[in-house]
Order: C-alpha cells, then structure tokens, then sequence
C-alpha cells in the first residue's frame, strides 16, 4: 500500500460523495499524511455531476488531479466511473457501486445508457470492485449510509487503519448517526475481501 497517492471521488449530486471525501481526508491527516482536497458541486442539486479530488502523502502542494494519475476513483454510480476514465492508469483502483441513476437525457429517452461499462473497465486492466452499496445500506436499515459503505470498501486501498477511520466518523458525523455510519464503514471494508 502505497504511502502517497490520488483518490478521486464521483457520482451525481445527492450521493453524499463530499462526507465521503471529508472522512477519508480526516482519515488520513489523521494517520499522519499532509492531505489536500478540491470538490466539484456544479449542478448537484439538480442530480448533476460531483467531483472531489484528494491527494495524500509526506507533503503535497496542489489537490488537483492531473489525468493518468489517479490510484483510487471511487464511483457512486456506472456511469460516473466512466466518465472519469482518462483519470485512470493501468494500475488503478475503481470501487463502483453498481446503481444506476439515469441522466436526463437517457431518462426523457434522447439517450441510453451505455452497457457494460465494468467490462469495459475491466478490459483496460483496471482493478474493478463493484458493490451494491445501496443495498448494503439498506440491510443497516439507513439509505443514506452508502456513501459510507463506498468509503469502508475504498479504505481497503489505503494504508490507514481501520480503527482511524471509525474514530473520524465519531468526530465528524452527527451523533444520531455515528453508530449507523460504523456498521456501514465496516460492511463495506469487509465486501470487499470477503
């Protein structure tokens, strides 16, 4: 596990993609890396796209994300990890969550969604982990934990303990809402190699 690298976070307005950049940036200050953090809203009130860049390492000077660069994307939706394709390198990670949330255009008919996009992924030598993570959050009994799920499965790739991670939810979430956010951080760390 590498001790510097690029997460790039997407997905569409809603999705909760800015706690979970702030969890995972948390995270690792925490462990002792500098972090920088940029983010994206553009129309996300309107279910358009969000994006949040983090860098982590001994001392990093810019968040920005330079396409070829990023090591983790972690996907909220299909599409959105595609959109984001020349972001990657042959070595990089993609956590997606396997939702589908239709653009307008595809939504109103003008447009499809495209298929196979994992496999397309795939074929480029990415790393693909594909989780349903809203069903996930659904089993702990809060939709709104998928995020959070998403960030348990990512930490996966990071060389931050676990316990760091869970000890950030308790500061950063709303305490009605810690408990919750833990169960889902811990079923989707252990999604992935389980």
């Amino acid at each position: 596990m590498k001790q510097s690298g690029n997460i790039l976070f997407s997905g569409v307005g809603g999705q909760g993609i800015l706690l979970a950049s702030e969890l995972t940036a948390y995270a690792q200050l925490e462990a002792g890396f500098d972090v920088k953090k940029s983010e994206v809203h553009g129309m996300a009130q309107r279910g358009g796209s969000v994006v949040a860049h983090l860098k982590y390492g001994e001392r990093v000077y810019s968040p920005l994300i330079e396409p070829g660069t990023a090591d983790i994307q972690v996907a909220f939706e299909e599409l959105e990890a595609a959109r984001y394709l020349p972001y990657l390198h042959k070595d990089s990670a993609v956590v997606v969550n396997t939702q589908k949330i239709l653009p307008p255009a595809v939504a109103t008919g003008k447009a499809t969604y495209p298929e196979n996009i994992l496999d397309e992924l795939r074929n480029r030598g990415i790393n693909v982990v594909a989780l349903d993570a809203f069903a996930v959050a659904r089993e702990i009994g809060e939709l709104r934990t998928a995020n959070v799920v998403m960030v348990g499965a990512m930490s996966n790739f990071l060389s931050v303990n676990s316990q760091v991670f869970l000890d950030v939810i308790d500061k950063r979430v709303k305490k009605q809402f810690c408990e919750v956010n833990k169960k889902a951080f811990i079923a989707g760390r252990d999604l992935v190699y389980s």
